[in-house]
C-alpha cells in the first residue's frame, strides 16, 4: 500500500509538471504582450516591463526559470489586474470563496443524486423512474450558464424574494451574510453533478441488484429497503466515487461561468478576467493549482476505494 501511494505521488508530480510546461508554452505562444493594451506605455517602457518579468528572454529559459520558482512556491506576480501582487496570495484570497460555494453545491448534489438514483433503481420501469430519467437528462443537457441565466430571470422579477435579487448578490457575498444568497449559485453549479450522479447511481444500483448476493439476501427474507441501502448501495458507490475525484476538485475551485454570471468574487471569475486581460502568471498559477488539486483528489479516491470495499486491491491498477 505504501509503495503504491509513493508511486502515485511521483506520478502526480510528473503530471503537474507536464501540465505546467504545456500551459506555459500555450500562454507564451499567444501573439502579443500583456502590456500591449496599455495605451500610455511607450515601446521603451513596454520593453522595460518585459525585461523586468523576464519576458524578453528565450522561451526555454523563461520556462525553466518559471518552473524553478514554482517548485519553491513562487507562481509569479500579477502583471495587470493586481500589479506586483503574488499569485499565491491571490489564490489564497479567492479560493475560500469558491470552495465555500463549491462545497455547498457538492453536498446537495451528491446527497440528492445518490438518493434519486437509488429511488429510480428501486422503482425500475415505473412512472417515477421514467420521470427521474427525464429530469436527469434535462439537467445534464443544460449548461451551467443556461441554468444560471434562467435563475436570474426567474428571481429578478418584481415578486422575487428580496435577498435573492442578483443586484444584491455581490454585496451579500462580500459581507458574508445569509445562506439565501448562495441558493442560485449553488443550484446552478450543482445541477449537472446531481443529475449525472443520479444516473450513475441508478445504473450501478441496477447492476448490483442483479448480483447473486442480493438474490441470497432476498431469499433470506430481508426487506427491500435494507437490501437497497445496506447491501447494494455499498458496491454501487464505486463508480460514483470514481466520478467524485475530479468533480470535487473542479467544484471546489468554483464554476467559472457561474461565478461570472452571479458576479461572485471567487477564483473562477478571477481566472476568466485574467484571461481577458492576458495576465499570464495568474492564468498559469491557477491552472497549476487546479491540476494539482485534481491529481490529489484522484489519489484520495484510490484510497477511499479500499475503505468502501476492502476486497478491492488498488495496487493492481499499477
Amino acid at each position: 500500500m505504501a509503495k503504491y501511494i509513493l508511486k502515485r505521488i511521483v506520478m502526480a508530480i510528473v503530471t503537474v509538471l507536464v501540465v505546467s510546461c504545456v500551459t506555459f508554452l500555450l500562454m507564451m505562444s499567444v501573439p502579443g504582450s500583456p502590456f500591449a493594451s496599455e495605451r500610455a506605455l511607450t515601446p521603451q517602457q513596454e520593453a522595460t516591463l518585459n525585461a523586468k518579468y523576464g519576458l524578453d528572454q528565450p522561451l526555454p529559459v523563461q520556462m525553466v526559470n518559471y518552473l524553478n520558482k514554482a517548485l519553491h512556491g513562487d507562481l509569479g506576480e500579477s502583471l495587470k489586474m493586481q500589479k506586483g501582487r503574488a499569485v499565491t496570495d491571490i489564490i489564497k484570497e479567492m479560493f475560500p470563496v469558491s470552495a465555500k460555494i463549491g462545497a455547498m453545491a457538492l453536498v446537495w448534489a451528491v446527497a440528492v443524486g445518490i438518493l434519486l438514483g437509488c429511488l429510480a433503481a428501486y422503482h425500475r420501469g415505473k412512472w417515477i423512474d421514467s420521470l427521474l430519467r427525464v429530469v436527469c437528462t434535462l439537467g445534464i443537457s443544460m449548461p451551467s450558464f443556461v441554468v444560471a441565466s434562467f435563475l436570474l430571470i426567474l428571481f429578478c422579477s418584481p415578486i422575487a424574494p428580496q435577498l435573492l435579487k442578483s443586484a444584491q448578490l455581490t454585496a451579500i457575498f462580500d459581507a458574508g451574510l445569509g445562506l439565501k444568497a448562495y441558493f442560485m449559485p449553488c443550484f446552478a453549479l450543482g445541477l449537472y453533478p446531481m443529475c449525472y450522479t443520479a444516473r450513475l447511481t441508478r445504473s450501478s444500483m441496477l447492476d448490483a441488484i442483479g448480483q447473486e448476493y442480493i438474490k441470497t439476501a432476498r431469499a433470506k427474507g430481508l426487506k427491500s429497503g435494507k437490501i437497497i441501502f445496506k447491501h447494494a448501495l455499498r458496491n454501487a458507490l464505486i463508480p460514483v466515487i470514481t466520478y467524485l475525484g475530479p468533480l470535487v476538485a473542479f467544484t471546489l475551485c468554483g464554476g467559472f461561468v457561474v461565478e461570472s454570471v452571479f458576479s461572485i468574487p471567487g477564483l473562477g471569475r478571477y481566472l476568466v478576467q485574467s484571461i481577458t486581460n492576458r495576465d499570464y502568471f495568474i492564468i498559469m498559477g491557477v491552472t497549476i493549482f487546479l491540476a494539482a488539486f485534481v491529481v490529489i483528489m484522484n489519489l484520495v479516491v484510490d484510497v477511499v476505494y479500499k475503505l468502501v470495499d476492502p476486497r478491492i486491491d488498488i495496487t493492481k491498477g499499477e
